[in-house]
């Protein structure tokens, strides 16, 4: 196991949560078993995804998931956060793959976190369209119906900062909008819906329910006013307008009159309270004024009309996705939260953390996780409650519009024969996880 100048990771609390993610999209294919979604629009426009890919096989999850069970069993987390797909849900028999999924769990001791929307939307359903937010709130009440005898911890929607971001302002996801700054009626709506699940949940019994959104630290590019105040505007958009409706009840100054409907009782139902905040992280952001020009970052061109720029973080190491690896920005975003939010931030769930790197032999990849788990135990030190943390992800997959080239995986998948491989990051978390378990 790697270690940080000869020492050990130190222990976390008892009853912490070891687990791993994944999302049904990325891997589990099986496409003409279920229902289309807004994903299999996008990948046939040509041009849409950089290697030219579908995910109609990934990895074959669909009919493998046996194998990735036993992978799970012999890694030895005590949890494991996959999502359900509402395409799948609609079709004749898509429940019971999931009731197939959630018994080979439970019998393998790992505990089933399923996560009810991550971005594969019904294709005749539009998150600019209110009545999704009803619609999603009867398929909770399906899914839980269905699996809440097994199922005992929830979480409702992933990332709805970037799926409004790269889906519906800029357009290099799915659907594939271009609106810009119309598209906030979209992060209303899944917000909406995360509140109306959270109460269809609570009525099926659920008693163990949190949200996975990404949030990151901004740094300005300078102490200069422009930079500070671009900033600002950033981390209100990507951190602020997710977090603060959710834990707080309320929008950001100047943000609730752009919001459709009655915005005010829709806060009632988006505030409703939650057992736990789950948080996926992979990097800060340094933000600056507006350059007024394209700028390309992270595989993502910026547009110039933004009223800020990303900018690179120098003096990093970066994964091959060009993500800078900054673990201590993970320590200064839990404590930020801390301060923030105070009382009204419930305890934290790390729902991803993970990086992209080639090869079997992954060392980098051992690195960047040890890294990020020391900085959360420091998290932990200074008084933050965090509860969980789960490794992005479990196999390669379909990295959404990256195609297969981006590899998160501790488990490499050969997309030819779609053989399973454990890399060097994968024995390495399992020797991490049994130095973690509790001693007689």
């Amino acid at each position: 196991m790697a270690t940080d100048a000869g020492n050990p990771i130190p222990r976390f609390p008892a009853g912490f949560l070891w687990g791993v993610s994944t999302s049904a999209h990325q891997i589990e294919g099986g496409a003409d078993e279920r229902g289309p979604s807004v994903w299999d629009a996008f990948t046939a426009t040509p041009g849409q995804v950089k290697d030219g890919s579908t995910a109609a096989v990934a990895c074959d999850h669909v009919h493998r998931h046996r194998e990735d069970v036993a992978l799970l069993a012999e890694l030895g987390v005590n949890a494991y956060r996959f999502s359900v797909s509402w395409p799948r849900v609609r079709s004749d028999k898509g429940l019971d793959f999931y009731d197939r999924l959630v018994d080979d769990l439970c019998a393998a001791g790992v505990r089933p976190v399923p996560t009810l929307f991550h971005w594969d939307l019904p294709a005749d359903l539009d998150w600019l369209e209110r009545d999704t937010a009803e619609r999603f709130a009867e398929y909770v009440s399906l899914v839980a119906g269905r699996l809440g005898d097994r199922v005992t911890k929830w979480i409702t929607l992933n990332e709805p900062a970037e799926h409004t971001l790269l889906g519906h302002a800029l357009g290099v996801h799915a659907p594939g909008k271009r609106l810009l700054f119309d598209a906030l009626p979209v992060a209303h709506h899944q917000l909406l819906a995360h509140g109306l699940a959270v109460r269809a949940l609570r009525a099926s019994g659920a008693a163990d329910i949190g949200v996975a959104n990404s949030h990151g630290p901004t740094w300005a590019a300078s102490t200069e006013a422009p930079d500070l105040e671009a900033a600002d505007f950033y981390d209100l958009l990507l951190n602020r307008l997710f977090a603060d409706p959710l834990l707080l009840g309320r929008y950001p100054d100047g943000i609730g009159e752009l919001m459709p409907g009655d915005v005010e009782a829709d806060l009632k139902v988006i505030a409703e309270p939650l057992d736990w905040y789950g948080i996926n992280y992979y990097a800060p952001t340094r933000v600056g004024a507006p350059q007024g020009a394209e700028i390309e970052f992270g595989g993502v061109t910026m547009p110039a009309e933004l009223p800020f720029s990303v900018q690179e973080i120098e003096g990093r190491p970066v994964t091959d996705f060009g993500w800078p690896v900054v673990p201590e920005g993970l320590t200064e975003l839990l404590t930020t939260f801390r301060d923030r939010y105070g009382d009204r931030l419930p305890p934290v769930v790390i729902t991803e953390n993970g990086c992209s790197y080639p090869g079997v032999d992954d060392q980098d990849r051992i690195a960047y996780l040890d890294g990020h788990v020391r900085a959360l135990h420091r998290a932990v030190e200074a008084g933050v409650d965090v509860r969980g943390y789960f490794v992005w992800s479990l196999l390669d997959n379909f990295e959404w519009a990256e195609g297969y080239a981006r590899r998160f995986g501790l488990v490499h998948v050969d997309f030819g024969t779609l053989e399973r491989t454990p890399k060097a990051s994968y024995h390495w978390y399992r020797e991490l996880l049994r130095a973690q378990a509790p001693t007689a």
